[in-house]
């Protein structure tokens, strides 16, 4: 390992070692008197792990041995694609859920909802928190109505209480606790007496995202987030495995990085004013949303004629590709827009110069593809699965801990068959 990259290492494991000096940590949030069902105690154990903004060849371009360790001994998919658009709380929504984003509701990192007429984002914890924006049944949920105890150390829709649910242990988001603080309560968790112990744990970490966003995807900061990633999960799997417990853990990302054009950087195609539209930014799309809908096609015109093809296209509503599963009745919250703006990767809606992104669609931008890795008691050995859309982790999760899927969703068991034993 170079100079460099050790001195970028040893800052970022510092930085998120000793940045708690002057603030204080979030507090564990407990819901008292919850106990496992006794039918539910002798259920194996999953760890949901999430590595932010992870690309599907991160393990190999950077050397994270651990993770490859992991792969090789369980199963490893040759990639996970995440559902458009390929953002933040979108896929990790998806991924808990089993659900496109226009099926759950979170559209985007960004959203804006006509029938409420409120906003969503990623730093307005009202909204975070408000359980009116989530659609689906999360898996913590779905553990909790059949009397198994649930922890999430950080999922997107798990400070809500959806369908008046919350998690038995969690946590709001934070990024002041030290990875070996929150490796530690995981471990004290699964410490509890057995009625009072999590059975489905999520757990994530946001470091790679970051550094691929401000440095890009090959940066030797980025390298050392990856590093960083791989070493704190080998220390979580070595810590937990000292409670003897029957672990079976799933290793995500929800998204991929690319390396974006920032001499091009793109604007709207027109002047928008606040009398005839909402809009919406999400950096691979914009959508906006016509006051007047009479007036619909006259923008979209308007638009489309100003747009240049060669970095971006321009949709109504319903003529968003099938593919998206997006548009038109994809859309059950109605939050898409009346018309939508794409960016053509690696040119991105920006105001200020970003080195690396997401959001494009999966299935033509293959560096927006994710990880899957499986390893525990209840998974096969040596094995590499094809590709498969992220939709399909759910069922497997179920499908360990023997809880019943309540409703339709769009992932199915057909994954699971070629990863569980």
């Amino acid at each position: 390992m170079n100079k460099l990259l050790l001195s970028v290492l040893g800052f970022l494991t510092m930085t998120l070692s000793t940045n708690v000096v002057a603030q204080e940590k979030e507090k564990q949030l407990v819901i008292e008197n919850r106990l496992n069902n006794p039918k539910q105690v002798d259920k194996p154990y999953v760890i949901l792990i999430s590595i932010d903004g992870f690309r599907h060849d991160y393990i190999e371009k950077y050397n994270a041995e651990f993770l490859k360790s992991l792969g090789e001994q369980g199963v490893r998919a040759e990639s996970m694609l995440p559902s458009y658009p390929s953002v933040t709380f979108p896929n990790h929504y998806t991924i808990v859920t089993g659900l496109y984003p226009a099926h759950h509701g979170l559209v985007g990192n960004n959203i804006y909802d006509p029938k409420m007429d409120a906003r969503y984002s990623l730093g307005n914890a009202k909204a975070v928190r408000n359980k009116d924006w989530y659609g689906g049944t999360p898996l913590w949920v779905l553990a909790e109505q059949q009397e198994m105890l649930s922890a999430c150390y950080y999922w997107p829709g798990s400070e809500a209480d959806i369908k008046g649910v919350l998690p038995s242990y969690y946590y709001k988001y934070s990024e002041k606790t030290p990875m070996q603080d929150r490796i530690g309560e995981v471990v004290n968790w699964l410490s509890l007496p057995e009625d009072q112990r999590p059975h489905f744990i999520t757990f994530y970490l946001p470091e790679v995202d970051h550094a691929g966003h401000r440095y890009g995807p090959d940066a030797p900061e980025t390298e050392a987030a990856v590093k960083f990633a791989d070493e704190s999960i080998k220390q979580l799997v070595s810590e937990v495995s000292k409670t003897g417990l029957p672990v079976n853990y799933i290793v995500v990302s929800d998204h991929g990085m690319v390396e974006l054009n920032q001499k091009k950087l793109l604007k709207f195609p027109i002047k928008l004013t606040g009398e005839d539209f909402k809009i919406t930014r999400n950096g691979t799309y914009v959508s906006v949303f016509v006051n007047d809908k009479s007036k619909i096609d006259y923008w979209y015109n308007k638009i489309s004629s100003a747009a240049n093809k060669k970095y971006m296209k321009v949709y109504k509503h319903d003529e968003l590709p099938e593919s998206y599963n997006f548009g038109g009745e994809h859309d059950r919250f109605g939050r898409v827009g009346d018309i939508v703006v794409t960016a053509e990767s690696p040119y991105y809606f920006t105001d200020r110069k970003l080195a690396g992104s997401h959001g494009f669609d999966p299935k033509t931008v293959k560096e927006m593809h994710a990880i899957f890795l499986a390893y525990g008691p209840q998974i096969k050995s040596n094995k590499v699965i094809p590709s498969f859309e992220n939709v399909h982790v759910y069922p497997i999760v179920t499908e360990i801990l023997g809880l019943e899927v309540t409703e339709d969703i769009d992932g199915n068991t057909e994954v699971a068959k070629q990863v569980l034993k």
